[in-house]
């Protein structure tokens, strides 16, 4: 999914916090916004998301303005995920099983993105009682699972382990090679942007830099 930003302006009371004139992310690559703590990024990716309406401009998915349809094909991972208090298995599964999947598919996509996650200990846990990179696995599972057109990634890694981060970043790269969805990730990280991202986005004071 192509995402096009023309003539955006965000204000919070009487402060402009986003000014983008022009700004075209491409159908399937991985664009990073990247720049300085309160530069806009997390407002620009709660705009993209759907999250944010009090804006002025134009958001186009595929060149047409956000509708149910477009948005039951894009999902959005937080830095801190939301997950329900119930088993790590139902959450994972709970995409596939709001879009009428049956459910010996289902059964069979959890499994797989369950053992690609290298999670298979936490299957039956509670997920209210996981750490935060645990938490943070599961919640990128979860967005993975049915195959977005767009994904949505706002600090995915940040706070977590090495081993998660490499985990959570071979997923990332691996749905889009396979899938072919847009992945949008919002980081800090120079480093992580350097080796997963086709394009960047770097963003100071609200202006799309260069």
């Amino acid at each position: 999914m192509e995402v096009t930003v023309k003539n955006l302006k965000r204000y919070y009371s009487e402060r402009l916090v986003l000014d983008v004139d022009d700004l075209t992310m491409e159908k399937g690559k991985i664009i990073g916004i990247i720049g300085p703590n309160g530069s806009g990024k997390s407002t620009l990716l709660n705009i993209i998301a759907g999250l944010d309406e009090g804006y002025s401009g134009r958001v186009r998915y595929d060149e047409q303005p956000i509708d149910k349809e477009i948005y039951k094909e894009m999902t959005i991972v937080f830095q801190k995920p939301y997950l329900f208090r119930r088993k790590v298995y139902e959450n994972i599964e709970y995409p596939l099983k709001i879009r009428g999947i049956k459910r010996a598919e289902i059964d069979e996509r959890v499994e797989k993105i369950i053992e690609r996650f290298e999670i298979e200990d936490l299957r039956d846990k509670k997920a209210h009682l996981l750490s935060g990179g645990e938490s943070q696995k599961v919640s990128l599972a979860r967005a993975l699972i049915f195959e977005p057109k767009l994904l949505l990634l706002d600090e995915p890694t940040s706070n977590i382990d090495p081993e998660s981060i490499k985990i959570m970043e071979r997923e990332i790269v691996r749905f889009n090679e396979e899938t072919g969805g847009t992945v949008i990730i919002v980081t800090h990280n120079m480093e992580q942007s350097d080796r997963l991202c086709d394009d960047i986005v770097y963003l100071e004071e609200g202006k799309v830099g260069h």
